[in-house]
């Protein structure tokens, strides 16, 4: 059973940062062969993908809002993903979803945008809220 639990939510000044951690267990499959990534999810709108990696490769793909201030980065030995949160500004607060697919075939920035709820697995989330 694919659990992803994720850490490292809080809350912070505009300017500040934040590092989330999402650490992975259960997969039957090889774990590098899944695409992972963040996605966003502020209230009343639906989740946006924001950071997307292919565990294989470390190939990355960023949504424009948040290109130049977070980083998404693997540990393969803990099969954790991490995202690098820096100079958070308010339009960043939100619930910070993690996700893992095996069926993203390295093409990162086409799955991120077409990745959806009932697609692959995802974890219960945390919160982060980024105050003006």
């Amino acid at each position: 059973q694919v659990q992803l639990m994720e850490s490292g939510g809080g809350s912070v000044q505009a300017g500040g940062s934040l590092r989330l951690s999402c650490a992975s267990s259960g997969f039957s499959y090889e774990w590098n062969w899944n695409c992972m990534a963040w996605f966003r999810q502020k209230v009343g709108q639906e989740r946006v993908g924001v950071a997307g990696i292919y565990i294989s490769h470390g190939s990355t793909y960023y949504d424009d809002s948040v290109k130049g201030r977070f980083t998404i980065s693997q540990d393969n030995a803990k099969k954790t993903i991490y995202l690098q949160m820096n100079n958070l500004k308010p339009d960043d607060t939100g619930a910070y979803y993690c996700t893992a697919d095996p069926r993203c075939s390295g093409d990162v920035r086409t799955w991120l945008l077409l990745h959806r709820i009932q697609h692959g697995y995802w974890g219960q989330g945390t919160q982060v809220n980024v105050s003006a």
